[in-house]
């Protein structure tokens, strides 16, 4: 028995984790240059597109989970890049807000996305767009609630 399943050439996963490895390692020099980890990265794009807003859509937006987004965010908060803020109407919920110094660093993190895309050399824009396309299908499917249309065990 030759086990073709277990062979690591026919994993869709290892490729996808291979890919990501490769991805962060490219972005690793370029956000040093900004003193940014990935995940903080992200949490700046998010709130460089929305300011202000809650940790649970800062959560759904960046799907960093809770746990590590609350260290993610107090280490950012050390670097004096944002700061957390309690509601006055409902000290249960906390904002999170750029300072100054978080906003400027936009300007030095614009042409990150496009040195990133200038390494993709095999991959034009159409299937860049289509490969996302095909990344949000298994995000949104590894996600999903399983249906039970197989369980006959109740009848």
């Amino acid at each position: 028995m030759s086990f073709e399943q277990l062979q690591l050439k026919n994993q869709l996963c290892h490729r996808l984790y291979m890919a990501s490895n490769s991805i962060a390692r490219t972005y690793r020099p370029l956000l040093a240059e900004i003193n940014l980890t990935y995940p903080q990265y992200v949490v700046m794009m998010a709130l460089w597109e929305e300011d202000k807003i809650t940790i649970a859509a800062l959560i759904e937006k960046t799907a960093i989970d809770g746990s590590a987004l609350t260290q993610i965010l107090k280490k950012m908060s050390d670097k004096a890049l944002l700061v957390v803020i309690r509601d006055e109407s409902d000290k249960r919920k906390r904002f999170i807000q750029l300072t100054p110094e978080g906003s400027s660093l936009q300007h030095k993190a614009a042409e990150i996305p496009h040195q990133i895309q200038c390494k993709f050399n095999s991959i034009d824009s159409a299937q860049a767009q289509q490969l996302m396309h095909l990344l949000d299908l298994v995000v949104h499917d590894l996600n999903s609630e399983p249906t039970d249309t197989l369980n006959t065990d109740n009848e």
